[in-house]
């Protein structure tokens, strides 16, 4: 990993915002995609006592991917159709893989949503890693593939490749990459990570 280029996508930051995430232009784009509403949505409808009702898990997953702003257009209209087919044992899974990703075995749970989805031709990165960003973006993150694989190149990272297809052990290692990058950078950049990920794309050339 080249740590020399993370310093100058640093610099070339905080020459145009000096005040870093707490610049006036930043929280402008940060209400534009309603960050704080969608972390208030997700820790209400997915804490522990909430997963008594798949159903309503369901529900809640359904709006999430429609009102969030990380996923396309065309996953949430897909999603929305594909969410109305979900026979009842496919929605006690879905409850069942959300649960473990947020509060139980997240392999497990990363591992049940992808087969569930992939048998509607849904298994796609951002759907399976945004309930994750929302929930804990202090550590979770989004896998959004060109931002992935813009990161990669640009940092010259070797230690693992980008797959197409959604896998944990990739999600665990961009995960860990990500978190050690924020660590190696100022205060002025501690942000959850979403944030930290638009920083790097905002700079990458």
């Amino acid at each position: 990993m080249n740590i020399e280029k993370l310093e100058q996508l640093e610099a070339k930051f905080l020459s145009q915002y000096p005040m870093g995430f707490d610049d006036p232009d930043l929280m402008v784009i940060a209400k534009k995609h309603k960050v704080d509403a969608m972390k208030a949505f997700v820790h209400t409808h997915f804490a522990k006592e909430k997963f008594d009702d798949p159903d309503a898990i369901s529900d809640a997953f359904t709006k999430l991917i429609a009102k969030s702003s990380l996923v396309s257009v065309f996953e949430k209209a897909k999603y929305k159709d594909v969410a109305k087919l979900f026979r009842e044992d496919e929605i006690e899974t879905l409850s069942s893989a959300l649960y473990n990703i947020l509060h139980g075995d997240q392999k497990k749970g990363f591992n049940q949503l992808v087969l569930l989805l992939a048998t509607f031709g849904l298994a796609k990165w951002p759907i399976l890693t945004v309930l994750g960003l929302y929930y804990n973006g202090d550590y979770e993150v989004l896998v959004k593939p060109t931002t992935v694989k813009a990161v990669l190149s640009y940092l010259e990272v070797t230690e693992f490749k980008y797959t197409t297809k959604p896998n944990y052990e990739f999600y665990a290692k961009y995960r860990d990459l990500i978190n050690d990058l924020k660590k190696r950078t100022g205060k002025s950049l501690a942000t959850d990570n979403g944030a930290y990920c638009g920083f790097l794309m905002m700079t990458i050339e």
